[in-house]
Parts: C-alpha cells; sequence; structure tokens
C-alpha cells in the first residue's frame, strides 16, 4: 500500500513537472507570435503612413502644377487679346516682363515664361528688322532656312537670355510645339538640364491663337489660327525640395520623380540616380500634370528602416510575466484544489460522522421522548382518573399538584422537542383564521393566578384599532411565543409592570419617525416628581428600559387611532391591495434587565444570563430560542432592549393575512366566549391618574361597546357629570358606571363620592346612581370601601370586565354555549362506539381504555400488532381503532399496512361480487379508521402516518380537545349515514 502511494505521488510530480514545462514554452510561443504581430502590425501602419504621405505629396504638386498650367493659360489668352487683337499691340518686351514679374507669386513652379511668335519664313527679314536681331538657334546660332520659325520675343526677367532663340530649332522642341497647336492643349517636353541652373526641368508650352476657336475647330484650324506659343520652363528638382520643406515629415521619406512615358527607360526627374534608403518599404503615386502623351510619376519609401515599436517589446513582455503569474495561480490552485479535495474527504467523513450523530441524537431525543412521554402518560392518566373519583379535599389538592406537576414536566418537554424540529427543519407554520385579541386574552388568563400572588405587578395587553379582528395565521405558535415572552417577564419581575402591545409596523413606524425629534428635548413629558420620588407616565409609573413606548408616542399612537378608519373589520390602511398584514408586538417589563454582557447571547439556546438565574428563578433558557425561530419562520425578527436593574423590552414582528367573509365569521363563531353586545352604547367614566394604564382599560371597554371619559381626578370626574347635567337628558346620555382605579382611591373618596352622586340624586340630576367599581388586583378591597359596588380583579380582559358589569348591573347572564369539543359532545359522539385499542404498555391501555370509556365508548383492547389483526379480521364490529406506534415483533405501522390490505382484498371481493350478502349487509366499502396513538412525537409526523395508511395521529397524553379533533371527523360522518336512516 506505502509502495502505490509512493509511486502515485511520484507519477503526480512528474505529470505536474511537465505541466509546467509546457506552460513556460506555451507562454514563450505566445510571447514570440505577439512580438511578430506587433512588428506586422506596426509595419503596416508605417505603409499606411508612407502611402499617405506620397499620395498626399503627389496630389499637392499636381494641384500645384495645375494652378501653374492655369496661370500660363490665362497668360496666353491675355497675349491673343492684347498683342493681336489691338492695333497697336498693347503689349511689348517691356511690359511683358514687368507682367510677368510681377504676377510670379501665381506661378511658384516656374522659373519663368517667355512668348515665342509664329514666323514664316517669307516673313523673316521684315520680322528681323522690326526686332532689330536675327532668329538663332537654340546653340546660339544663326538659324537656318525652314518653313516656319518661333523666335522668342516676349521673356519674363529670370528667362530673358532665351530671347531671339528659336523654340522650333530643337527636334523635341519643334515636335512639342507642333503637338501643342494641333491640340490646343499644354504639352510637355522630356526632362533636361535648365540652362544656367543646370537643374532638372521640364518646358510648358500652350498655343496662342489669333482669335477665339470654336469648341469643334479641326487640327488644320487650329494650325491656321496660331499666331505663337507661350512656354514656361519648369525646375522639377527645386519645385519637390521646396514642397518637401513644407511638409512635416520630410526627413522621414525620400522620394523620387520619372518620367515613364517610356516605361522601359523611365527618366528620373527628381532624385538619386540610384535609390537608396529603405526599398523594402515603397510606394508609387502616379502625377498628371494635364498632358495625355506624358507619363509621370513618384516613388517614396522611408529614409530608414522604421524602428520597432517599444510596444512590441513591453507587450509581449507583460503577456509572458501575465501568463506566468496566471501559471502559478493554476498551480497554486492545482495545490489548493488538491488540499481542498483532501479536506473535503476529510469533511465528507466528519459530515457522514455528525449526520450520524444528529440521527442518533433525533433518535436519542424520540427514544428519550418516548420513554419520558409513555409514563408519564400513564402518571397523568391515571391522575385524571383519580380525580374523577369521590376525594376528599386534601387528597383532591394531592392529585391536582401531582397533576399541574407532570404538565409542566410535559411542557418542558414539548419545549426541548420543538427545538430538535426546529433544527431539523420539520417545524411548519399553519395558516388558519384566528381571533388575536382573543389569544392575547388567553395569555392573560394564563398568567392570572401568578399575578395576583404577586400584588405589585401590573399585566396589561393593548391592541390597535388598526390590527384587523380576524387574521390568518398559526395561532398556536403565535400564544407561545406571547406565552414565552409574557412567562419571562413574569418570572424576573417583582414590582412595576408587564405591558404588551400590538401594532400594524407602518402605524407605528410612522409616528415613531413623526415624534422622533421630541427626545432630544430631555425628560419633557416623560415623567413628573411627586412626594421627592420620580414617577414615570408609564403603565405603573416605574421606568421601563425602552423609551420608544413612552406615554409621549402612545399618546400619538391613540390620536392616530381616532384620526384614522378602524381597521377592526379587517380593512388595512393603505394597504388595500396587499393581503399581508405586518404586526409588531412589544413586551414590556420593568424587571430586573438583562447583564450586558449576558445580552449577546439570549438567543442561544439553554444560555442564561449567570448560573444564579437558573438557581432563583429556574428554567431551562430555551424558551426565547425557540422564540427567535418561530418568529423567523413567521416571516419577522425579534429584538430587545434590556437595562439592568431598569427592564427589558423585547419587540418582534410578524407577517401574517388578512381573511374575509366566511372565514372572519367561522372564526368568530368558533370563539369559546364570544363577547356580549348588550353593553353597546353604555356611557361611563373612568378615573386613573396614570394615561397609559387608563388607556389600555378604555381600549378593554370600547371592545365592549362602552364608551368612556377618563378624568385623572374625582374633582374633573365631578366637573365632567355637573357639566353634562347643565345639558338637556335627551341629548346627553348620564353615566351608568364609575370606574376608580385604586391608585387614584385617596383617603376620604368613598364618603365624598357617596354624598355627592346621592345628593344628585335627590336633587333630580341624575336619574339613576351610578355603579361604583373598583379596579385592583386584590378581591378584598371591596370590603374596605363601603360605596364600592363591587371589585374587578386585574389583570383586565374583556371577558372578565363583562362578567362583573352583567352581575353589577343586574343583566341577565346569557348561557354559555356548549363547546363541541366539550364533555358532554364527546359523550354524545363516543357513547356504544366499538373502539380497538393496541399498546404494548398495559398502564397506557388502562389510561387508554379508562378515557374512553369515561365518554361511554365500548373498548377492546390488545398488547400487539398481531393481536389486533386477530381481532380485525373481517367482518368485525369495530369503530375505530387507537394504534400504538413502537411495539415489539409487530409495529403500528406494518399493522396498519396489513389492516389495510386485508380491507382492499375484501373490497375487490365485494366488487366482483365475492361476497355474500349476509356479510355485506352492514358495511359496504371497508375502511376503518386508524389512528396512531404514540408519544413519539418527532417521528410520528403527519406524512409518517399516511403513508402506511393512517387516518391520523394523536399524542401522549392527550386531552379532551384533542381526541374529539382526533376522532370527531370520522365518526361523525359515520353517524350521518345512519341518523338518516
Amino acid at each position: 500500500m506505502g509502495y502505490e502511494m509512493g509511486g502515485e505521488r511520484r507519477r503526480w510530480w512528474v505529470n505536474r513537472t511537465a505541466m509546467v514545462v509546457i506552460w513556460v514554452v506555451v507562454s514563450m510561443a505566445i510571447w514570440a507570435g505577439l512580438h511578430l504581430y506587433i512588428r506586422r502590425v506596426s509595419m503596416r501602419k508605417a505603409e499606411e503612413a508612407l502611402v499617405s504621405m506620397c499620395e498626399e505629396r503627389a496630389r499637392m504638386i499636381q494641384d500645384q502644377f495645375a494652378v501653374s498650367v492655369n496661370h500660363v493659360h490665362a497668360l496666353a489668352i491675355l497675349i491673343s487679346t492684347f498683342h493681336y487683337q489691338k492695333q497697336p499691340s498693347a503689349i511689348d518686351q517691356e511690359t511683358f516682363a514687368h507682367y510677368a514679374a510681377r504676377t510670379a507669386f501665381e506661378r511658384p513652379l516656374l522659373n519663368g515664361v517667355a512668348y515665342a511668335q509664329r514666323v514664316a519664313n517669307s516673313e523673316r527679314d521684315k520680322f528681323e528688322n522690326e526686332q532689330g536681331w536675327i532668329i538663332k538657334t537654340m546653340k546660339r546660332d544663326p538659324s537656318p532656312v525652314q518653313d516656319e520659325y518661333a523666335p522668342v520675343i516676349f521673356s519674363q526677367e529670370t528667362v530673358s537670355y532665351i530671347e531671339a532663340l528659336d523654340m522650333m530649332s530643337g527636334e523635341e522642341d519643334r515636335e512639342n510645339i507642333l503637338r501643342a497647336r494641333a491640340t490646343g492643349k499644354a504639352v510637355l517636353t522630356n526632362p533636361f538640364r535648365l540652362l544656367k541652373s543646370n537643374h532638372l526641368g521640364v518646358v510648358l508650352t500652350f498655343p496662342v491663337y489669333r482669335s477665339g476657336l470654336p469648341p469643334d475647330a479641326t487640327v488644320d484650324d487650329r494650325v491656321k489660327a496660331t499666331a505663337g506659343y507661350l512656354g514656361g520652363a519648369f525646375d522639377v528638382e527645386s519645385l519637390v525640395d521646396n514642397l518637401l520643406r513644407q511638409l512635416a515629415g520630410s526627413q522621414e521619406i525620400m522620394v523620387n520623380v520619372y518620367d515613364v512615358t517610356n516605361i522601359s527607360k523611365p527618366l528620373i526627374m527628381y532624385g538619386p540616380q540610384q535609390p537608396d534608403g529603405y526599398m523594402s518599404l515603397s510606394h508609387v503615386s502616379m502625377l498628371d500634370f494635364g498632358d495625355p502623351f506624358r507619363k509621370h510619376h513618384m516613388m517614396c519609401r522611408y529614409s530608414q528602416k522604421p524602428p520597432i515599436p517599444l510596444s512590441a517589446i513591453t507587450t509581449p513582455s507583460g503577456v509572458f510575466v501575465i501568463c506566468m503569474l496566471a501559471g502559478y495561480i493554476l498551480y497554486a490552485a492545482w495545490n489548493r484544489y488538491d488540499n481542498v479535495k483532501e479536506d473535503c474527504r476529510k469533511m465528507e467523513e466528519l459530515k457522514v460522522q455528525a449526520e450520524a450523530a444528529d440521527v442518533a441524537k433525533s433518535q436519542f431525543l424520540a427514544t428519550v421522548s418516548h420513554e419520558i412521554r409513555t409514563p408519564m402518560n400513564g402518571v397523568l392518566g391515571m391522575l385524571d382518573m383519580l380525580l374523577d373519583t369521590d376525594l376528599n379535599l386534601t387528597q383532591k389538592d394531592y392529585a391536582q399538584t401531582a397533576q399541574v406537576c407532570g404538565k409542566a414536566l410535559i411542557s418542558l418537554i414539548n419545549e426541548v422537542l420543538d427545538r430538535a424540529k426546529i433544527e431539523a427543519g420539520k417545524l411548519q407554520i399553519e395558516a388558519v383564521p384566528f381571533d388575536l385579541r382573543a389569544v392575547l386574552d388567553d395569555v392573560i388568563s394564563l398568567f392570572s393566578p401568578k399575578l395576583r400572588e404577586k400584588k405589585a405587578i401590573e399585566l396589561a395587553v393593548f391592541v390597535s384599532d388598526k390590527v384587523p379582528e380576524v387574521l390568518t395565521g398559526d395561532p398556536g405558535r403565535f400564544r407561545q411565543i406571547i406565552t414565552n415572552l409574557v412567562g419571562n417577564s413574569v418570572k424576573f419581575t417583582e414590582r412595576g409592570h408587564i405591558f404588551v402591545q400590538v401594532h400594524l409596523v407602518e402605524h407605528s413606524n410612522m409616528v415613531t419617525d413623526t415624534k422622533s425629534e421630541a427626545h432630544l428635548n430631555g425628560w419633557s413629558d416623560e415623567h413628573e416628581v411627586k412626594s421627592c420620588r420620580t414617577i414615570f407616565n408609564t403603565l405603573s409609573g416605574v421606568e421601563a428600559a425602552d423609551n420608544r413606548n413612552s406615554w409621549e408616542n402612545f399618546k400619538h399612537l391613540l390620536s392616530d387611532e381616532t384620526s384614522l378608519p378602524d381597521a377592526s373589520g379587517n380593512e388595512m390602511p393603505g394597504d388595500k391591495e396587499s393581503d399581508k398584514v405586518t404586526l409588531t408586538v412589544s413586551v414590556e417589563d420593568t424587571g430586573i434587565g438583562i447583564p450586558l454582557q449576558a445580552q449577546d447571547r439570549v438567543f442561544t439556546p439553554f444560555m442564561q444570563a449567570d448560573s444564579s438565574t437558573s438557581r432563583n428563578y429556574g428554567g431551562t433558557g430555551i424558551g426565547l430560542s425557540i422564540s427567535k425561530c418561530l418568529v423567523e419562520l413567521m416571516g419577522g425578527q425579534i429584538n430587545f432592549i434590556s437595562r439592568p436593574h431598569v427592564g427589558s423590552t423585547f419587540t418582534f414582528t410578524v407577517v401574517l393575512k388578512r381573511c374575509k367573509g366566511r372565514a372572519i365569521d367561522e372564526a368568530k363563531r368558533a370563539l369559546p366566549e364570544p363577547l356580549p353586545i348588550s353593553f353597546r352604547g353604555m356611557k361611563s367614566i373612568l378615573i386613573d391618574e396614570r394615561p397609559v394604564r387608563g388607556a389600555v382599560t378604555k381600549y378593554h371597554l370600547q371592545r365592549l361597546g362602552v364608551t368612556v371619559d377618563i378624568a385623572s381626578t374625582m374633582k374633573t370626574a365631578f366637573n365632567a357629570i355637573a357639566g353634562q347635567n347643565g345639558c338637556s337628558r335627551s341629548h346627553i346620555k348620564q353615566p351608568k358606571i364609575i370606574l376608580v382605579e385604586k391608585d387614584s382611591w385617596t383617603s376620604g373618596m368613598d364618603t365624598c363620592l357617596g354624598n355627592q352622586l346621592t345628593e344628585w340624586k335627590h336633587n333630580g340630576r341624575l336619574s339613576e346612581v351610578p355603579k361604583v367599581i373598583l379596579l385592583s388586583t386584590s378581591e378584598s378591597d371591596k370590603i374596605k370601601y363601603s360605596y364600592v359596588d363591587t371589585v374587578i380583579m386585574k389583570p383586565l380582559r374583556a371577558s372578565t370586565i363583562a362578567a362583573c358589569l352583567q352581575q353589577v348591573l343586574r343583566m341577565g347572564v346569557p348561557q354559555r354555549k356548549q363547546l363541541p369539543n366539550g364533555s358532554a359532545f364527546l359523550h354524545n359522539l363516543l357513547a356504544g362506539k366499538n373502539i380497538l385499542v393496541v399498546d404494548d404498555n398495559k398502564v397506557n391501555l388502562r389510561v387508554a381504555a379508562g378515557a374512553l370509556k369515561k365518554y361511554g365508548a365500548n373498548v377492546v383492547c390488545a398488547e400487539s400488532g398481531k393481536g389486533a389483526l386477530s381481532l380485525l379480521q373481517l367482518p368485525h364490529k369495530f369503530d375505530a381503532c387507537f394504534m400504538d406506534v413502537q411495539m415489539p415483533e409487530m409495529d403500528g405501522f406494518e399493522a396498519t399496512r396489513q389492516i389495510r390490505l386485508m380491507e382492499s382484498k375484501a373490497n375487490e371481493e365485494a366488487r366482483h361480487g365475492g361476497m355474500t350478502p349476509q356479510d355485506t349487509t352492514e358495511k359496504v366499502g371497508w375502511h376503518l379508521p386508524v389512528l396512531a396513538m404514540t408519544a413519539d412525537v418527532i417521528q410520528a409526523t403527519y406524512e409518517e402516518c399516511m403513508k402506511c395508511g393512517m387516518d391520523g395521529y394523536v399524542s401522549k397524553p392527550f386531552d379532551e380537545q384533542q381526541l374529539y379533533q382526533a376522532v370527531a371527523k370520522f365518526l361523525i360522518s359515520k353517524a350521518s349515514p345512519d341518523s338518516e336512516k
């Protein structure tokens, strides 16, 4: 094995070295290829630049030559007009020389111009006598006798040396003159050395006619009309030199101008005889001087080879460096990949181990849950059965105490299992209609006994009118969050208050933003000083941790509620289109607070502020962790503000949905105790010196339809009543009740209140003396004050207020409707039903059988799955079966599969006539409702039950409501056909 690993590593090293060498070679090839490419691009650009410069120079030479030709042509027309058509002639040598000199700037390419007159041989003598000189050849010899002559009579001063010379004495000149007068166009001579300058040049010849010729003139017509010839000498060398000096880049290129009329023997007009420079890169531009017989071109080339651009070195080098860096990165990434791959392999092993550990943990929790809940089912079931027997008061107290402790243990187990479900991602959030205010009332009633033991604590709930009355969500999980937060507040608070508020997020944020600057001005309207101690404007007058829940903000929330439309009818302001309702819920207490060093681990499971917390207050430290997970599952967030020795305020948001129509009505009908409507329109006065607490009391009264006027003192209340009595009774309703907070009840108030109300009664100012109700945390306060009609115990709930008002006002108390899941309904549902209970635990069998027999059911027990199968052989008389899941030999799932298999076979045979009519008289289509009965709340999920054919499940221990929900939909549907019969 070691040898194989060594050979593999050696091959790995060889392959990697080969890859590195190949990468370096490829990088160098890329460098060379890129270098050659850039050089080729550079040479192409140099060639394009050479072409551009050469074409530019050729165009400029042509343009300037054309300008000069046009001026020579114009001068020929000038001579024809003023010399031949004027008598006497207006031009002489002096005039011509002066004019030619003055207009020389228009002919920058010409060394000079001269005019040669056409003289016939017969006119020679006369001409010579007139001119005073004889006609000479180009060699300055007297011209021999010939048909005609072309002596120069007018010349520019620069070429005055050609005066009297016969332009037709040279053979080539003669041919050019003859071609010029025959074509009527300018013609050029071959390049030749100019006199004086010895530069290469050409002569341009233009014919001069005596009068204008028609456009269609023939050659003979032109010859006859010819009067002379105007010529100009072009110094090509000087021309090109001057032009090149004027242009940028003239030092970079070299130029040669050729006459290529005879392509086999081109004549050089400009440039060295043997071209030098960089001949590998050249360009030829054609030159058109206007003579169709003559052809010229210009060849351009660089004086030296174009230099290699710096980018041809730097760019490939940069790319090479990048390639090497990329190679290094790839090499490092390859190494990293190998390392990560190895780490991943190890992590996979650890993952498998962790998953196995997680499965073991879940299995452990399931097993522990089952093993704890199974005996607890027996304990609680037996205690429940014991409480149904005749016990004396002491025995009953013992049994009830044991039952409370058992339920507390079950609650703890449920919390641990909830956390396990959340970690496994198996916790589902329901979406059912529910009354949020009723849920909060249930939470208040849950903690009422504990709070009455702590007489110094006030617990209050306030729900904004903007919050819809009925919402769609998970009421159980919402109740669990509130219960956990309020439970913690009750546990850690010894004085002051616990205040639960519910608002719309949009409404709360709007008010908070509006009043955010008010808190910058110190303690204004936040507290008042009485008797040398600070009393804060909070629910109880004790300072709270979060100043945002102060009376200042609360007051503006209340004022906005009165100005905006009510949302209790499930209409959301500003959110008509959206079905979502985002609520913000705050739970404020004035307890011990959370130490600063412990605030970052508040939501950590099983963690508490310090070790003394568990000893002093109890608990496992899992409630807040579960609450945070539930809030996030409901689409919200949770946070808190806490100040040690001041208190804590937990605030969370949840996203619920509106519900409409039938869902609202069904949710209201499902309430166990709907609020009465007999108090609507009733008027009351509340005396309370604390505005926050007064607003909470007013909220509960308004839920009953009672209108409330709040007075801070008794004197203010008397003034309010007296002011109303001054008006007509037909327009102003008199208060029927006066509610007084215990804190606002001063000494002597009892006598003063009684005397004043009695006096108004006798004077006729009051038709009826209002009932006086004291709001207190102790019912014994009623005995202390003689004029108090009754005491409403705190914490306040709308239902408890309604019950007290019905009692004190002697209204008829409506009979409470029987709950559909109550004992009577269960008895009617289960009476006479044959039910099979299957469980391997005899105690659980006794408990389940006792619970079902309590409601009149006929119960048969089986201790195993096989025993259940033997009892359920078709046909049988059972109406339902409660099946334990975990049993030896054959568990509940397998037993259910066997039952469904038997039923499907029987139903198939019945459809094909296999069963006798006697067998099918009672049941057509066998399907026995099978309900899982298990203490394993993790494994006994709804999907697992459905997979094996079960119809539902109940977890141990079950209560009346759970039992009813499990069996109602099966037994009611089975009872309906029987009732019809």
